[in-house]
């Protein structure tokens, strides 16, 4: 629980203007024929978000009153609220955005997808379960991605199975724990999602490496560094980062640049 403070005569009037814009039809009421003003009344709001009526009263005056997040994801749901205001909302009561559960279903962007073929270097697009879902010719040549399936364009999959990759990366033994060890943040935002879990539990069969390294349950630093490459019969180094491209946080933009020195790190 957290008190308002700055912020609640902005969280009464924005609760007062979408309360106001809702029909009772619109939440399964009776319209009636005496109502002096629009949209659905203090009660009844009260009502279908299940709180006393004195208290939502508090509330929508601008009352400095604690709000559980429970409360108001009951009330973005009686109010009807789009994502957007309901981020909104949490925003003013609780000087936060809710916590919201990662997905692994996502489109990339249009812009994005431009973006990505004219950069001058090897990029693509990750979900949170590392499904390749974009690149660009330069991650084509260093990558091989359209040599498989889209179905099985996955990052993590391709890590453990496909030995052409295991060759792409110089001391794959010690690279590759450290990128499993940013999946596994992925994982922990996208748990709810049977996709998902249905990679690990399928890696577990047919990769005794991966089951190895999964059960170790390492988590390690943020997804910045240098990797080493072989290419053309060369160790290269590759400096690579990754950019959040969706306001979710369940996109991002993963970019290797060539660089000399650095040291290597997770994905």
């Amino acid at each position: 629980m957290r008190t308002l403070k700055r912020t609640r005569h902005d969280l009464a009037d924005f609760l007062r203007a979408r309360r106001e814009r809702l029909s009772p039809a619109e939440v399964g009421l009776p319209s009636g024929s005496r109502r002096r003003t629009p949209g659905l009344r203090r009660e009844e709001v009260a009502a279908l978000a299940g709180v006393g009526l004195t208290w939502y009263t508090w509330l929508e005056q601008g009352r400095d009153i604690g709000v559980s997040a429970a409360f108001l994801d009951s009330l973005a749901r009686v109010l009807k609220l789009n994502a957007a205001e309901r981020r909104h909302l949490f925003l003013l009561a609780h000087e936060r955005p809710p916590a919201e559960p990662g997905k692994t279903w996502c489109v990339l962007p249009p812009m994005v997808r431009r973006l990505m073929h004219d950069l001058p270097h090897p990029a693509f697009v990750l979900n949170l379960r590392w499904d390749v879902l974009g690149f660009n010719a330069h991650a084509e040549r260093v990558f091989s991605f359209e040599k498989h399936p889209p179905e099985r364009r996955n990052l993590l999959w391709l890590l453990f199975t496909d030995a052409t990759l295991r060759e792409l990366f110089v001391n794959w033994d010690e690279q590759v724990p450290l990128m499993l060890s940013s999946f596994r943040r992925d994982f922990a935002r996208a748990t709810n999602e049977p996709d998902i879990k249905e990679l690990v539990d399928e890696l577990e069969r047919v990769s005794p490496e991966f089951k190895s390294f999964w059960r170790q349950h390492d988590v390690h630093a943020p997804c910045t560094g240098v990797r080493r490459l072989m290419l053309n019969g060369k160790a290269e180094s590759y400096e690579h980062t990754s950019l959040t491209i969706d306001e979710d946080r369940h996109l991002r933009l993963v970019i290797y640049m060539p660089q000399q020195g650095g040291t290597i790190s997770s994905a």
